[in-house]
């Protein structure tokens, strides 16, 4: 080296950098391609968490009040409608949520407690005794199935405000209503939502949706449950 020369700075932060740079990069491929795998062969299946269903206190067939607390722990299939409400005029869910009753033997929840709730928005017609007729009509086990009417306005609020159901009293006194069912898992939260804008239910989607649930309740503890975390996220920025 001649005397006075200047020496060049180091290479070694310049290289570091470029290291650095290409880990990144590199992790940053990884995890796009494993989000692409992830979406495109949704290992794990879950149903999206929509939002927290509505708090209530109603009056059931029997005289009974009926809250949501009291069904805390258990996956809850609600149904909006009226008694007079018949097929084929009428969309009837009620005949729905029957044949599911009946094939609740198949064990689709995986062991956890299953529950219907028909809300009444006709409380005038639809009395406990109404309800308790009605009921039986269907052939319904009430230990497991309960009807239920109040007040108009709470019902206004609970139906149409918690549940998002429209329904809407004519004139004559006949009902306008969007037929709407709704599921909901142990912690209160509205898992899925079958109407004509979402999905038509049928007792095989139901069956195969709480059989979803049972297996997100069976399988999301411990380093499983970053998966179905990770599933939900995606699932909510696909949609």
């Amino acid at each position: 080296m001649t005397t006075g020369q200047t020496q060049a700075p180091p290479l070694l932060p310049t290289i570091k950098l470029k290291r650095w740079h290409q880990v990144l990069l590199g992790a940053l491929i990884l995890l796009v391609l494993g989000l692409v795998a992830f979406v495109t062969f949704q290992p794990i299946q879950v149903l999206p968490r929509i939002r927290l269903a509505p708090g209530y206190a109603l009056t059931d067939q029997d005289g009974q009040r009926l809250t949501n607390e009291d069904l805390r722990g258990h996956y809850v299939l609600y149904n909006f409608t009226h008694t007079d409400c018949l097929a084929p005029d009428c969309p009837q869910n009620d005949l729905i949520l029957s044949e599911l009753q009946q094939r609740l033997g198949e064990d689709v929840s995986g062991g956890a407690p299953v529950s219907f709730v028909t809300m009444s928005f006709d409380p005038e017609k639809d009395t406990p005794e109404q309800l308790r007729t009605y009921a039986q009509t269907l052939g319904a086990d009430t230990e497991q199935w309960r009807f239920v009417s109040g007040d108009p306005a709470r019902l206004k609020s609970i139906i149409g405000g918690g549940f998002e159901a429209y329904y809407q009293q004519n004139e004559d006194g006949t009902w306008d209503f969007s037929p709407t069912m709704v599921l909901v898992d142990g912690w209160g939260i509205v898992r899925a939502v079958y109407n004509s804008r979402t999905v038509t239910p049928d007792a095989d989607t139901l069956i195969r949706h709480l059989s979803v649930l049972a297996e997100e309740l069976e399988n999301s503890q411990g380093v499983a449950r970053l998966g179905y975390e990770a599933a939900h996220l995606f699932l909510c920025y696909a949609s």
